[in-house]
């Protein structure tokens, strides 16, 4: 993520409404996110949908390896060899349709 500027990261949403454009390009060029206010308090944060899929990538990659440590933790565990089997048998099952 970009270094936070103050003056050029926090609008509110009167001046967001009226360079709603401006401020997607901006946004959308140079990574930088943009807090809007309303009332002097945040009220919305806009990225670039780049960033947005790299967040939302993020968060499902930490909760595949969050359920893999929960898994480890309980006991939920395959051996190499009992993995091995497995997939075997899956791939009988699918090569008989």
């Amino acid at each position: 993520m970009k270094k936070f500027n103050v003056s050029e990261d926090i609008i509110p949403v009167a001046a967001f409404k009226t360079g709603i454009s401006k401020y997607l390009k901006a946004v959308n060029e140079t990574g930088h996110h943009l807090i809007i206010t309303q009332n002097g308090r945040p009220a919305g944060v806009l990225i670039s949908p780049s960033q947005y899929d790299d967040l939302i990538y993020r968060n499902l990659f930490t909760e595949s390896v969050n359920r893999g440590l929960k898994d480890v933790e309980s006991g939920e565990v395959y051996t190499t060899e009992e993995m091995k089997k497995e997939i075997e048998s899956i791939r009988s099952l699918r090569n008989r349709k």
